[in-house]
């Protein structure tokens, strides 16, 4: 049994997910966080997790719920539940980022150029711009105005 964070210093939770289930298919692993959107919920168990819960639960639900898990059955919190019954299109999608890709969106939204950047994290621009692409991909946006103002409504980072 693993219980994981979605958010980790190195890597996120459901890239680690993955990666448990794949090196040990039978090990079951609970989400265990205090976000509770929507899109991580599901891109949790979509990874292969047995189950989420909010990092609130209590000690008999987080028993329940790796006691569910052991007999192969799906576990998910009251509220996790609530948040996967609403409408999907209440529920921003919120795009997981790698540990640099959000020290490279802070030093963008400082205004840094990639060359800048690039000194500040000891990487090359080439590898600054591979960041910038795919923060853009990641937010669905064009443009640099675009990625900040997505990363500020969606609280990545504070204005």
């Amino acid at each position: 049994m693993a219980l994981v964070d979605i958010n980790l210093p190195d890597t996120n939770g459901i890239d680690l997910c993955i990666q448990l289930k794949k090196e040990f298919p039978k090990l079951k692993v609970l989400g265990l966080s205090t976000f509770k959107e929507r899109s991580y919920i599901t891109r949790m168990i979509e990874a292969g997790a047995s189950g989420y819960l909010l990092k609130n639960a209590s000690k008999e639900e987080l028993e329940d719920a790796i006691a569910a898990a052991h007999k192969g059955r799906m576990y998910m919190s009251m509220e996790v539940a609530a948040t996967l019954a609403k409408n999907a299109s209440e529920q921003p999608a919120i795009p997981l980022l790698t540990a640099r890709e959000k020290e490279v969106l802070h030093h963008i939204a400082q205004g840094l150029t990639n060359q800048e950047i690039a000194e500040k994290l000891f990487i090359s621009p080439l590898t600054v711009d591979s960041h910038r692409k795919n923060l853009l991909a990641k937010f669905g946006v064009k443009n640099t105005a675009a990625m900040i103002r997505f990363a500020i409504e969606y609280k990545l980072i504070e204005y």
